[in-house]
């Protein structure tokens, strides 16, 4: 890949920092807003899925294998360039708004979960921020965003109900949970169309 282009071309630059620092800003906003639902979280609920399955130890899968995709995902962007600061700015809006929804919602995470799941489990979450899945949706939102890649399309749809299935599996999130973060995650693809089509642009014809 000729970075060349990208390197030289001044709105791509700026574009990629203001990317990463509203990433960093909304990565620290959601440490904030998950700390704050979790110690304002409630009792658990019922769910007609949770209340009705057995519990499955799927931590490591939940978290390591949402890693090794996140890894991916940066692996795609440097190998399409083009794509990083759509990409970056659209993560960061996906954060924001999800931090949003979970100082709103703080119901208590499902209580048959496993001792050994829940410590691999609160590695990368406090436990009260459910609402809405990060796993089921962010995968998703790549979908949409690399939706005229068929290949890619399908890989990041499959991988999004791959993450909502464990999720479910070991008692991670509600069924709404899972269920709501593709309904709010089109729109969250929708709101980023709108307000950043240059760079939108730049994702669908390069430089």
């Amino acid at each position: 890949m000729n970075y060349k282009k990208y390197l030289v071309n001044k709105y791509f630059i700026w574009s990629s920092l203001i990317g990463l620092l509203f990433l960093i800003f909304s990565l620290t906003t959601y440490y904030f807003s998950s700390i704050y639902a979790t110690e304002k979280q409630s009792s658990a609920v019922t769910d007609i899925i949770l209340s009705n399955t057995p519990t499955y130890n799927v931590a490591d899968v939940f978290v390591y294998g949402f890693l090794a995709f996140l890894i991916f995902i940066s692996f795609l962007c440097l190998v399409k360039p083009k794509t990083i600061p759509f990409v970056i700015k659209s993560a960061a809006v996906f954060i924001i708004i999800r931090s949003i929804f979970v100082s709103l919602t703080h119901i208590g995470l499902y209580p048959n979960v496993t001792s050994t799941s829940i410590d691999v489990f609160k590695n990368v979450t406090s436990g009260g921020d459910l609402f809405f899945s990060g796993h089921a949706g962010f995968p998703f939102l790549l979908a949409l965003i690399f939706w005229q890649e068929k290949n890619i399309r399908y890989l990041f749809i499959t991988i999004s109900v791959f993450f909502g299935v464990v999720a479910l599996l070991g008692h991670y999130h509600y069924t709404i949970d899972i269920l709501a973060a593709y309904f709010i995650t089109f729109s969250i693809y929708h709101i980023c169309l709108k307000i950043f089509r240059r760079d939108y642009q730049i994702f669908l014809n390069d430089i």
